[in-house]
């Protein structure tokens, strides 16, 4: 009798347990489903839940700033039952009234890439140092010039209008790294350093990064200094630029570390990018879920940070004395997309 009654629990115990996995689920909510940042992100994602047992449930916005649809995505997860959601918000702020929905629901949610607004929005954020990613272009960029450096005429092409966002955090970070007082690090456009000539933005898109430049180039055609706040930007910006017969004269920085933009390192239209990887924050986003679904389990930041650092790295075949950097052979064995 206690023989059978020892198979029943057993039995019991694994039926509920292989309920409990089939019922584990997570939501990856991205901008957009075009980005390979984005792509690589959800291959990273999709990966993972897979080695871990997870059903994953993939959603994106239709357009980097779209909201709307992102908010639907967490009402959709929601209701679902998923067990977390990773997401990258189109709006830092607009979306927190339903990732508070997410979590009174007791859902984990991380952020993957961009921090909500308060950061504490979510239950952590999985990132590249977005600040240190733009002090290290900036440093470069100042190394790179010189005592030209002093007089430099510098463009910022960023991200929309939305502030603080991840391209903040990379404007401000590049302006450090040059020596520029940025002013309320939390937006850009209040600075009153002369070398800039303005901001105009991208939305992170190759003709957003052209119509930017064409626009501040008309406010001054001997810019000589482009920052911009991904690949797709800056390759835009070279188009604007080499139409003008500017392309060989002016420094372009950027950062993502996406393979075309890498190869646009090795091939001369951007000086150096800062490299983050989004696969790592995807993979281990899922990683968290799985450990909070098994016994609550929260993720911790890194020491010293408020969210966990996955790390960047600046690729350039130019190094800067004092400005850490790996070649752009390195960075093509680790670039995505």
């Amino acid at each position: 009798m206690m023989k059978l009654i020892s198979v029943s629990v057993l039995a019991l115990a694994a039926s509920t347990a292989c309920a409990m996995a089939a019922e584990t689920s997570a939501c990856l909510i991205t901008k957009t489903d075009t980005n390979p940042f984005f792509v690589k992100m959800r291959e990273g994602a999709e990966a993972k839940a897979r080695e871990l047992g997870l059903t994953l449930n993939s959603y994106a916005g239709k357009v980097d700033g779209d909201n709307e649809t992102q908010v639907a995505a967490v009402e959709t997860c929601i209701a679902n039952g998923a067990k977390g959601i990773l997401i990258t918000p189109s709006s830092t702020s607009a979306i927190v009234p339903s990732i508070e929905a997410a979590r009174a629901a007791g859902m984990l949610v991380i952020a993957l890439d961009t921090p909500l607004d308060p950061i504490d929005a979510a239950d952590m954020t999985f990132a590249t140092d977005n600040y240190h990613a733009g002090v290290l272009i900036g440093e470069w960029a100042k190394g790179k010039l010189g005592d030209k450096a002093k007089e430099a005429k510098i463009a910022f092409l960023d991200l929309d209008v939305s502030q603080p966002t991840v391209g903040v955090l990379r404007d401000q970070g590049f302006m450090e790294g040059f020596g520029i007082d940025i002013g309320d690090p939390n937006q850009w456009g209040d600075e009153s350093d002369p070398r800039i000539v303005g901001h105009d933005v991208t939305q992170g898109n190759e003709e957003g990064g052209r119509k930017a430049m064409e626009n501040l180039l008309a406010k001054d055609p001997m810019i000589n200094v482009v920052y911009t706040i991904n690949e797709p930007a800056a390759a835009g910006a070279y188009e604007a630029l080499k139409s003008m017969g500017r392309e060989k004269d002016v420094l372009i920085v950027s950062v993502d570390g996406g393979c075309p933009g890498v190869q646009n390192v090795a091939d001369g239209v951007i000086g150096a990018t800062s490299q983050q990887y989004p696969l790592l924050m995807a993979s281990k986003g899922i990683e968290a879920i799985a450990a909070y679904a098994k016994d609550g389990t929260k993720p911790a930041a890194t020491e010293g940070k408020a969210f966990f650092d996955t790390g960047v790295s600046l690729v350039t075949d130019q190094p800067v004395e004092g400005v850490s950097s790996i070649s752009v052979a390195r960075g093509q064995e680790m670039c995505w997309g």
